[in-house]
């Protein structure tokens, strides 16, 4: 790019940062020096990299969605919580938002995330021991008892039964008196990673493609704000996949997903703002920003040239963050506590929308009050007191993370490549994408790349070539062991007896009809949402819904392979 065409590049991004709105902040250093807030290169010069760099708020968005950066609006604190029952998540909530947490996420547990009841004979043991047990939209209510929905943004990480559950979402959000058509947050839904990284799945991928068809029409026309659908690659960098195998699975999930809303007839334009991305942070630091900057730029150059969008929301990948669980350690595990810091700044530079932070002792149970607070002041630190606010993208332009980004991007497009020949050369009804994400599914393609990956790392752990302190160096400590949160059995106890009680105050025929309803629906073309959030409102339980459509569709099963 010649010195015209960057100096016409930084009077269009003045032109912009000029009108938007920016936060009431101090943006000088700590010594009181005046800082820019967009670096690029010196007035005058040429870049030949640069149009592969360009200006915050502009194609192809490799420094970020908004041309302030941080300087407009800093990143969402959301906390990943939940754990016992919908009361005791409540009260974690409320502390949470209480010492500045801008948004909620919840954790659900177990048998929540299979679809099925606390008195289920298969949830003995597990209920609320990794996230909050939801049985029905009366805990829903319980769980956001005295938090208006309406004026908070919630995000929901479940993906097997994440229509049933965003549909006791929607009606407690309808029994606090809330407009439901304003509501905003994010729901997880992707199923893809469940069965390449999590395997929390209900049913066969073609029924479960079918409900996030309905689920995105549903909200594309009646909840606009909300984002039906969070394509998550967490889950499968924390099973072991590297950097680079994160990005490509996860943005060709999303590709798989936009080809599904393409099928049903959606506009691009209208439907592709309501994805939503989620991302591990891990601890190799310029990796991880190399790969937050790689993924704008491939989504949207992906959907401006392969599908057809030309709104600039529709070209935005905006994502959420949370700091790598699987680098925690259980040995020395206050040393998690800078971990996280190192990566939630990685995630921070590489210009996340959200985050979360891990807590020191997540390795060994669920997080205590204390160290919650802990891994939240965390973020409150980075955000008040370094100065990374400041300044839109500040790594953009070394000569390292620039070549990181592009061998990275440069990855990712091999894997989307061989992803597409999975597929095959004859037509798929969704796409060519999501016919070769089924059958590498199928195939367990995925899964053996994965488990390479995660091999290799393991290997070179052993050998000493990848250092872990606490773990293979460094091993001598004078800490003394954790005190960690401990789930008491009488929360199942209590769970499974308020259930029996709602299941007995209901009207029982009333819920077999909606129930009857719905599956009747199933097996049309209509839009399963409505007569799902029927059930839902006459109290039927997750795990009734969930087994009417097991009975319908069937289970799948992972083929065995060795």
């Amino acid at each position: 790019m010649n010195a015209d065409e960057i100096a016409a590049g930084r009077a269009r991004w003045q032109a912009r940062y000029d009108a938007a709105r920016k936060r009431d902040a101090d943006f000088t250093t700590l010594s009181g020096m005046p800082v820019e807030p967009v670096y690029g290169p010196p007035e005058g010069a040429d870049d030949p990299r640069f149009a592969r760099i360009g200006w915050p708020g502009e194609y192809p968005y490799t420094r970020g969605l908004y041309p302030t950066g941080y300087r407009g609006r800093t990143w969402t604190i959301r906390q990943f919580a939940g754990f016992g029952n919908a009361r005791q998540t409540n009260e974690r909530y409320k502390m949470i938002l209480g010492a500045g947490g801008g948004g909620l996420s919840v954790a659900f547990d177990m048998p929540t995330l299979m679809g099925r009841d606390s008195d289920d004979p298969r949830a003995l043991g597990e209920v609320g021991h990794c996230g909050v047990a939801v049985d029905s939209a009366a805990d829903m209510e319980v769980l956001f008892d005295g938090i208006d929905l309406a004026g908070v943004t919630t995000s929901m990480t479940i993906s097997g039964p994440a229509v049933p559950v965003f549909c006791m979402y929607l009606v407690a959000a309808e029994r606090q008196g809330a407009d439901v058509s304003t509501l905003d947050g994010t729901l997880q839904t992707d199923i893809f990673k469940e069965y390449i990284a999590q395997k929390e799945w209900l049913f066969a991928p073609e029924p479960h493609l079918r409900l996030i068809g309905d689920l995105m029409e549903y909200c594309a026309a009646n909840i606009p704000r909300y984002k039906p659908l969070s394509v998550s690659g967490y889950h499968i960098r924390e099973a072991g996949a590297t950097a680079a195998q994160e990005l490509a699975y996860t943005l060709a999930d999303g590709f798989g997903y936009v080809e599904l809303g393409l099928s049903r007839g959606l506009d691009v334009n209208v439907f592709a703002p309501g994805l939503s991305f989620f991302f591990d942070s891990h601890i190799d630091f310029f990796e991880e920003i190399a790969k937050f900057r790689a993924a704008r730029r491939i989504w949207a150059r992906w959907m401006r040239d392969v599908y057809g969008a030309t709104a600039e929301r529709a070209m935005w990948l905006r994502f959420h963050t949370q700091t790598a669980g699987v680098s925690l350690t259980a040995q020395q595990p206050v040393n998690n506590v800078v971990r996280t810091a190192v990566e939630a700044l990685a995630a921070v530079l590489g210009g996340t929308n959200s985050l979360h932070t891990n807590a020191l002792d997540e390795t060994l149970a669920l997080p205590t009050d204390e160290s919650a607070e802990i891994a939240l002041r965390t973020q409150q630190v980075l955000m008040e007191e370094t100065g990374v606010t400041n300044v839109a993208d500040p790594l953009g332009g070394s000569w390292y993370v620039e070549a990181l980004t592009d061998r990275i991007e440069a990855e990712a497009e091999e894997i989307f490549a061989q992803i597409r020949r999975l597929g095959g050369d004859g037509p798929h009804p969704i796409g060519p994408m999501t016919s070769g994400i089924l059958r590498g599914i199928e195939d367990g393609w995925f899964t053996g790349q994965i488990a390479e990956a995660a091999f290799a790392y393991q290997q070179a752990l052993e050998k000493g070539e990848k250092k872990i302190v606490g773990v293979n160096c460094h091993t001598g400590t004078v800490a003394k062991e954790l005190e960690i949160l401990r789930v008491s059995h009488e929360v199942e106890l209590e769970q499974r007896r308020v259930l029996a009680e709602r299941k007995a105050a209901r009207d029982g025929a009333a819920v077999s009809a909606a129930l009857a309803r719905m599956v009747e629906v199933a097996r049309t073309r209509e839009n399963l949402i409505p007569p799902m959030l029927d059930a839902v409102r006459a109290e039927a339980t997750l795990g009734e819904i969930c087994d009417a459509l097991r009975a319908e569709w069937g289970v799948y099963r992972e083929p065995a392979r060795f």
